[in-house]
């Protein structure tokens, strides 16, 4: 069987097919935008800590690990 669309004969096979690969394009381009990164732990400026040492310390591990993750975002 097949409809009469725009004058011409459209297989129901050719409809389906169109159907499912629209949604599917539809579907991938709603998913995707644009990957803000989080604001950098290191700004934080609440830290409570027992000494200056410590917070010194905790600042320096902050930043090497937003060093480390950085390669990994493309």
């Amino acid at each position: 069987m097949s409809y009469v669309i725009a004058g011409r004969a459209i297989k129901n096979e050719y409809l389906a097919l169109g159907t499912i690969l629209s949604t599917a394009a539809i579907a991938m381009a709603s998913s995707g935008g644009s990957k803000e990164a989080p604001a950098p732990v290191a700004e934080q400026k609440n830290i409570e800590t027992g000494s200056k040492e410590e917070e010194d310390f905790i600042k320096q591990f902050v930043a090497e690990a937003e060093k480390d993750a950085k390669p990994a975002a493309h």
